[in-house]
């Protein structure tokens, strides 16, 4: 069991099934909206408990997609397709210790003028 919520503590979230490995995505959209990559995991739905969903605000960032937000503090904590049946969690916002190992980045080609990606994990232009 994993656990982890937004800044303020208004939205907490348990996971009680396996998560998938880390994941960096350097699209445009996630810059813009973290101001710098995102690094997310993801869990099933039925995986992923939220406490406090009354204080979470969806936006839809994309055609397809929506991104959830505590409203108090502003803390992006998921990121879900619509229709799908997994949310993607902010690496970030989990408690430690997550046990988490990053996988490979994603987007690349949209990455910042203003980092390297010198990790040695793959890089993939695109989506992967």
């Amino acid at each position: 069991m994993k656990t982890g919520g937004c800044h303020c503590g208004s939205v907490r979230y348990t996971v009680t099934g396996p998560l998938r490995d880390v994941i960096y995505c350097h699209c445009t959209q996630c810059r813009k909206q973290t101001g710098h990559f995102v690094a997310a995991t993801r869990v099933a739905d039925d995986a992923l408990e939220i406490n406090g969903a009354g204080d979470l605000t969806w936006y839809a960032a994309s055609p397809g997609a929506k991104r959830g937000f505590c409203r108090h503090c502003g803390s992006l904590l998921f990121w879900k397709r619509d229709g799908s049946g997994m949310t993607s969690i902010m690496a970030g916002s989990m408690d430690l210790p997550t046990g988490l190992t990053a996988s490979h980045h994603i987007f690349a080609a949209d990455k910042g003028d203003y980092y390297e990606l010198a990790d040695g994990l793959p890089v993939f232009e695109g989506r992967d």
